[in-house]
């Protein structure tokens, strides 16, 4: 086992002095995909925008942990430290490209920009290379166009403009926030599976945060479960998908179209994620799980150790 690419150490955020992520750990080897995954509100893309260090400060703030990429922690780098790491050696796509993609400026401007920045290439050869990305990405006359606004493209090629832009200088790592929402399903599937194969050509690692647990089974090496701020478990996909240990995952799997008969109504999750100004001591699920002890509400479980991490005092 090589030494991780990334390693996430006991991350803890707060927003405006209330926690939204506490004590989140785990690794991401080169060449390895992570899935991501958790209801809205479980805290998916603060880690994301921590780790690139983007979260808004005021009002959030990394409270304590650590964020190594490449054995240099993130935390430590002035913005000039930051600028050198990001679109260079860590790309990211995220979740809206219409309002993540500058409208005064072309197409072929923005993904100009980073290899003009980090790679040091004039104008032209920066538009050049513009174009072999863009197609690369699967954007038809990709030379043609380099001179439209992202208003003029439709949202399937925005989101591949995007992932132009991430990949402009062949990163080791790329963050992939939901990066096929509002998409319809057959763009959907041309998006994965251009990453898919990017992935494979550049031999770079992808960390995927997505609510779609289907594309996290076709397209992760592992999974990790995130609930109202904490990860909750993280195990190779095959085995998490074949055998869910905490009761928070055991239940987003049934809620899945391909674990219930066609036509039936799909099952839910009573109740909802609390916010962070009002969760309580204890496990965090404890008020919506059906297998729920008495020390359940009082004592936090602990994360147990790999393969299969958990969080639980009574898992299935």
């Amino acid at each position: 086992m090589s030494e991780p690419l990334l390693v996430v150490d006991s991350l803890t955020v707060t927003m405006a002095g209330v926690p939204v992520l506490e004590d989140v750990s785990f690794a991401l080897q080169p060449g390895e995909t992570l899935g991501l995954v958790g209801e809205s509100g479980c805290g998916k893309s603060v880690t994301a925008l921590s780790i690139m260090r983007l979260l808004p400060d005021p009002p959030g703030k990394i409270a304590s942990g650590r964020i190594l990429f490449d054995g240099v922690d993130m935390r430590t780098l002035d913005a000039a430290g930051l600028r050198a790491i990001r679109g260079d050696r860590i790309g990211m796509i995220f979740q809206e490209p219409m309002t993540s993609l500058n409208p005064v400026f072309t197409i072929g401007d923005q993904i100009a920009e980073s290899v003009i920045v980090h790679r040091g290439l004039s104008h032209r050869a920066a538009f050049e290379e513009a174009a072999g990305l863009l197609d690369l990405v699967g954007i038809p006359a990709a030379r043609n166009q380099l001179g439209r606004y992202p208003h003029e493209i439709s949202g399937g090629q925005r989101q591949r403009v995007m992932i132009a832009i991430a990949l402009a200088c062949k990163p080791k790592l790329l963050v992939a926030d939901e990066p096929t929402t509002a998409l319809d399903v057959t763009v959907q599937a041309q998006i994965l599976d251009l990453i898919g194969r990017l992935r494979r050509e550049l031999g770079m690692a992808v960390l995927l945060i997505t609510h779609d647990l289907g594309v996290v089974a076709e397209f992760c090496d592992r999974v990790a479960v995130m609930y109202a701020g904490r990860l909750v478990e993280e195990a190779p996909v095959n085995q998490l998908f074949a055998h869910p240990r905490h009761r928070y995952t055991e239940a987003l799997l049934r809620t899945m179209p391909a674990a219930n008969a066609p036509g039936k109504r799909l099952p839910s999750i009573s109740g909802a994620v609390p916010a962070p100004a009002e969760r309580k001591a204890g496990c965090i699920y404890a008020p919506r799980c059906g297998f729920a002890l008495d020390r359940c509400a009082t004592e936090l479980p602990p994360l147990t150790a790999s393969p299969h991490r958990l969080r639980c005092w009574n898992p299935a």
